[in-house]
């Protein structure tokens, strides 16, 4: 199996399966002495880890990275940094029960990739879904952490804000309520709702979707390229390539198209900074694939979890039509816990283009241009 690598000069690769020994990923094109320590990447795999809530699997999994390569001790300043060289990144698997999958190791799950993979490798690894489990997201997330750390003065925040028809109230957006549910969703009020709704869903083995909207601020003008390197498209990518989402948009994205021409313009005016001021956000701060210097704004669908209890008709791989109800331990909602995830895609995407931008171009030319 190939393909395990995004990105060009931020590059991530990662490895292992939902019941190996480990899952990981090693971290190529970071630049040296930047701190880096092991508390600096758990903070996002603990908003990630399974088991917090009764609202996500309970599957036990500490999630604690180990930091086995790339960096060392910065004898002027005494921190450990990075050193330019790849980071490899380890975390182990502590809570894998094998045989919950035994009584479907030879059946498909209707809208899972079981059928897909067997179909494309004639093997497939059953237990909790091997390497097409979102469990292996839990290294993106931590090549995340450090690519937070690549942009100077980025932030990106994630929230839940739909969950199956049930969208937030915008107006009551608040960033800080996103920490205080187990919903990291922005409004308190829905949030509320999320509790009822979400259990009755997961007393009856049933699971939901969910969209998430991913927000980059900090982001400098000019990352991305015009045509075959846009900005949007490497997020769009990136952000597809989580598993289960099925849909993602950047900025008003399919909204878009009922505006009109006047509507939909990000009209400009001069700051008092001297720098360019957008009116509204419909780009999602992106341009002609790329980065306008307002915050870059995405969202994904997530479709709801295919392992349910309800039983469903599907065939076995001798070709047998048979029926299945999943067991075990799954989320009713997966996307409570890709938050951490997108925000980790956009992340690395964003750094991968500054670091381009600034291989390209070293320093971005000034604006506003001097008339000749």
């Amino acid at each position: 199996m190939s393909f395990n690598t995004f990105g060009h000069l931020f590059r991530v690769t990662t490895f292992g399966e939902s019941h190996g020994v480990a899952i990981g990923c090693v971290v190529d094109g970071c630049p040296p002495r930047i701190a880096l320590t092991e508390a600096d990447i758990q903070p996002y795999l603990d908003k990630r880890r399974p088991g917090q809530s009764r609202f996500t699997t309970q599957r036990r999994e500490p999630d604690q990275v180990k930091i086995l390569s790339g960096v060392f001790i910065d004898e002027a300043t005494g921190e450990q940094v990075t050193t330019g060289t790849p980071i490899a990144l380890v975390i182990d698997n502590v809570d894998q029960r094998s045989k919950d999958y035994s009584d479907i190791k030879d059946k498909y799950r209707p809208g899972h990739a079981d059928y897909t993979y067997d179909a494309k490798y004639g093997i497939r690894d059953y237990r909790g879904g091997g390497r097409q489990s979102a469990r292996e997201t839990a290294t993106r997330v931590a090549a995340g952490a450090i690519a937070r750390k690549i942009v100077p003065g980025m932030t990106v925040r994630g929230a839940l804000i739909q969950m199956g028809k049930h969208g937030i109230e915008r107006a009551r957006w608040n960033w800080d309520e996103v920490e205080r549910n187990p919903f990291f969703c922005p409004d308190a009020e829905q949030a509320k709702f999320f509790e009822a709704y979400l259990d009755d869903i997961r007393k009856r083995g049933s699971s939901v979707g969910a969209v998430i909207e991913i927000v980059a601020e900090g982001v400098p003008v000019g990352l991305g390229a015009p045509i075959y390197g846009k900005l949007d498209g490497d997020l769009a990518a990136a952000l597809m390539g989580i598993n289960a989402v099925k849909g993602v948009e950047i900025g008003a994205g399919f909204a878009a198209a009922a505006f009109s021409g006047e509507e939909n313009a990000d009209e400009i005016r001069m700051g008092n900074d001297g720098k360019p001021v957008f009116l509204s956000n419909h780009a999602g701060g992106i341009l002609g694939g790329i980065s306008t210097g307002q915050p870059v704004v995405c969202r994904f669908a997530v479709k709801p979890t295919s392992s349910i209890l309800t039983p469903r008709r599907t065939v076995d791989r001798y070709g047998a039509e048979t029926e299945i109800s999943t067991k075990g331990r799954h989320d009713p909602c997966v996307g409570i816990r890709a938050v951490p995830i997108g925000e980790a895609m956009v992340a690395c995407v964003i750094a991968d283009h500054y670091l381009r931008q600034r291989g390209q171009m070293g320093e971005t030319p000034a604006w506003p241009f001097a008339r000749a």
